[in-house]
């Protein structure tokens, strides 16, 4: 990505591999984190930080199976992402296997009220 300070939408499509209507629709959910400056053509024009939202969105959504209403308080609760390793290794097994076992009690009790 270049060091430019404002993105077209067409831009960011391509950078984040969204539709536009998807973009739109995440900005109209997601107004606290996805806020396009709009000058007097009422273009919308994304920074830097625009960008990094989305991507954070569309990592929620699309790849750890959050819905909207748990992204929207996932990010409003200021939580990091963690970054999994995706060939399953972990750096330190006994905190690996201990997560994935909190992981999978609060699924337990999930589908236990269900």
């Amino acid at each position: 990505m270049s060091d430019k300070k404002y993105y077209k939408i067409g831009e960011v499509c391509e950078i984040t591999d969204l539709k536009q209507h998807v973009l739109r629709y995440w900005e109209s959910e997601f107004k606290k984190f996805i806020k396009p400056h709009r000058p007097s053509t009422n273009q919308r024009l994304y920074r830097r930080c625009d960008i990094d939202n989305i991507l954070k969105v569309k990592k929620l959504l699309r790849d750890e199976g959050y819905t909207i209403p748990g992204a929207k308080k996932f990010l409003s609760e200021g939580k990091d992402f963690e970054v999994r390793d995706p060939s399953g290794a972990a750096d330190d097994p006994k905190k690996f296997v201990a997560d994935l076992k909190e992981e999978l009690v609060a699924i337990q009790k999930l589908l236990k009220k269900e």
